[in-house]
């Protein structure tokens, strides 16, 4: 027992406990407590886009290789696309087997749409961004701007150029390589005092939400909250289980790898942030940084499982709620426009319900206003969302490896039966 109370997993575990009692008996109070879960995530937020660059080229200077980091670049992009698309199939194939909305018998007329107004907004930006614009997106006004704006995929964007570029200075570059190399050990530790506060930050985000929300507004979520989670479980044991075994390791056993960082997820409803403690401990199973420094950023953003699945379950759930009739050319469509929108979704504020929205507005028969009826369970969805989200994105990471040949298999099969001891932050 003293030695799980001394442990990151048992003391977030007893936050959580305490977040549920503070937030049961004393809501007032739990929701004043909101400022300690946000805190702890801007606080991680803060320090991503710096850990992201040096890891990346740390990574592909690690290569020595330009042929090895494109063909971990292809390769992982390959992979993204037929998951993504594996799990928004299955978001629509179960919305229609289980009909959630269905009866609920809503006339769109009678919704206010006035909650939705700051999200049609966004919306209609991201809806309206071509495939050329997607691109100039990824490019930031200014080098700094893309560490101060928080997208990874252009911090990602520069730390590949420069990565490559270092790589092909040769000796010129090695004092660099070097400064960057302790510049990221000096991270790594700030990150390591920054996680000795996940308790609080726990604490702090599981108060306000039972708080706000009640213990037993779980019970009135309704069937799209009950069949999302399932959809998300049979996702995360059977296709990404069966997809990890291929590389002959155990998905039960990974996420007990991941424990700690789970419970973070579960609780602050948010893979950000876990995103250093993820990679470190990829790195530690065995798996190359340059490979881990390459998967992980770019899934943030194009690899996103769980949001897939809820993106057209949401969209059919709005329609079966409303009595909307959807033909096949429908539910082409909801998948085609959803492919592409979902790739947007990563630092977009209220990313769900934005491409969401930006998904509808292209779909005339379903009404947009029809978010309303979701707007109240996104954050209890989110939890599933960025939890199968993360684990998503670490399954990729060891199948892109075992592609390229860049994990230890023994090491990591060591590791995942705790043969060895887990990474830490120290």
């Amino acid at each position: 027992m003293n030695r799980f109370f001394k442990s990151l997993f048992g003391q977030v575990v007893i936050a959580l406990i305490a977040g549920i009692v503070v937030g049961l008996f004393y809501p007032d109070f739990a929701q004043s407590l909101k400022p300690l879960g946000d805190g702890f995530i801007k606080l991680i937020k803060m320090i991503i886009p710096v850990i992201v660059f040096c890891v990346v080229v740390q990574g592909i200077c690690g290569a020595s290789d330009l042929k090895k980091v494109g063909s971990v670049g292809v390769k992982a992009i390959i992979y993204f696309e037929v998951v993504t698309t594996i799990a928004l199939v299955l978001g629509l194939v179960l919305a229609f087997v289980f009909q959630p909305g269905a009866g609920m018998n809503i006339d769109p007329t009678n919704l206010d749409p006035s909650g939705l107004s700051s999200y049609v907004e966004t919306a209609s930006k991201v809806k309206g961004t071509s495939f050329a614009d997607f691109i100039m997106k990824l490019i930031p006004g200014t080098v700094v701007s893309a560490f101060t704006s928080g997208d990874v995929l252009q911090v990602l964007l520069i730390s590949v150029i420069f990565g490559c570029a270092l790589l092909l200075i040769g000796d010129k570059g090695k004092p660099t390589v070097a400064l960057i190399s302790s510049l990221s050990e000096a991270f790594f530790k700030c990150m390591s005092f920054i996680i000795r506060l996940a308790p609080l930050g726990v604490f702090g985000a599981i108060a306000f939400t039972v708080g706000r929300y009640g213990i037993g507004s779980l019970k009135q979520l309704g069937m799209l909250v009950l069949l999302f989670y399932g959809a998300v479980i049979f996702f995360v044991v059977v296709v990404l289980g069966t997809i990890l075994r291929t590389s002959g390791l155990s998905i039960f056993k990974l996420m007990a790898y991941l424990r700690e960082e789970l419970i973070v997820v579960l609780a602050t409803a948010s893979s950000d942030s876990v995103l250093p403690q993820i990679m470190k401990k990829l790195e530690h199973m065995g798996i190359k940084k340059s490979t881990v420094g390459l998967v992980i950023p770019t899934g943030y953003s194009f690899n996103l499982d769980a949001f897939s699945i809820y993106l057209t379950m949401a969209a059919v759930f709005i329609a079966q709620a409303t009595n909307t009739h959807l033909a096949m050319g429908d539910l082409l469509m909801i998948l085609a426009i959803a492919l592409i929108t979902s790739k947007g979704a990563h630092g977009v504020p209220g990313s769900a319900i934005v491409i969401l929205a930006a998904t509808l507005t292209t779909i005339p028969a379903i009404p947009v206003v029809g978010l309303v009826l979701v707007l109240s369970i996104d954050w209890f969805v989110g939890i599933a969302r960025a939890l199968g989200n993360l684990l998503g994105n670490c399954v990729a990471t060891v199948v892109v490896a075992t592609w390229e040949k860049d994990i230890d298999k023994n090491r990591a099969r060591a590791v995942l039966n705790g043969e060895m001891p887990a990474a830490t932050f120290e």
